[in-house]
């Protein structure tokens, strides 16, 4: 797999995970000694039996454990790597690095949280294209919520990571919840 995570001992970790589940009593050497491999397959094994425990469980537990999975698997992989804005020089970034930059940017902005962000190379040269999807508050017009998030992103590609941003792209998928009023206080502190 081109997105397959690399331990520090050089194995990749589908590999490793994959002779440990299909054969557990023929355990390389390697796997058995290296602390690398025994981390990882030790909270592999932790994440797979909670999974396994809430799949038995109902139809509806099977759905959450299913998208916990698909999330935890997504933190797990670097994704692709993204070039940044130097061209003198061969620099990258991992997708989901950036990503997490540009979701919290986007945060920044009151009454706007993100909720996904991916990141693509745009045509031969080093642009990328941000398609962001987010959760927006109605106490001020949604069109200029959507610029602010995209200003925001924008100048953190640029300024924080060195991107060079060929457009963003943003859709509004959820409402927020208005903030509760608070009442005024009377009297001193």
């Amino acid at each position: 797999m081109a997105d397959d995570e690399m331990l520090p001992c050089g194995r990749l970790l589908s590999r490793v995970w994959e002779q440990a589940r299909d054969a557990p009593s023929t355990a390389d050497p390697h796997t058995l000694c290296c602390p690398h491999c025994r981390e990882a397959l030790q909270k592999l094994a932790t994440v797979d039996a909670a999974t396994r425990a809430l799949r038995a469980d109902t139809p509806r537990l099977r759905a959450l454990a299913d998208r916990v999975m698909d999330i935890v698997t997504a933190e797990v992989r670097l994704g692709r790597l993204l070039p940044l804005a130097d061209p003198d020089r061969d620099l990258r970034i991992s997708e989901s690095a950036a990503a997490k930059v540009l979701r919290q940017a986007a945060d920044t902005v009151p009454g706007a949280t993100a909720a996904t962000c991916r990141l693509a190379p745009e045509g031969q040269g080093i642009g990328v294209r941000v398609t962001m999807t987010l959760a927006a508050a109605l106490y001020s017009p949604l069109p200029d919520r959507v610029h602010q998030v995209r200003r925001s992103v924008l100048h953190s590609a640029v300024q924080d990571l060195g991107l060079a941003v060929t457009a963003v792209d943003i859709t509004v998928v959820d409402l927020l919840e208005p903030e509760p009023l608070l009442p005024p206080r009377s009297g001193p502190p």
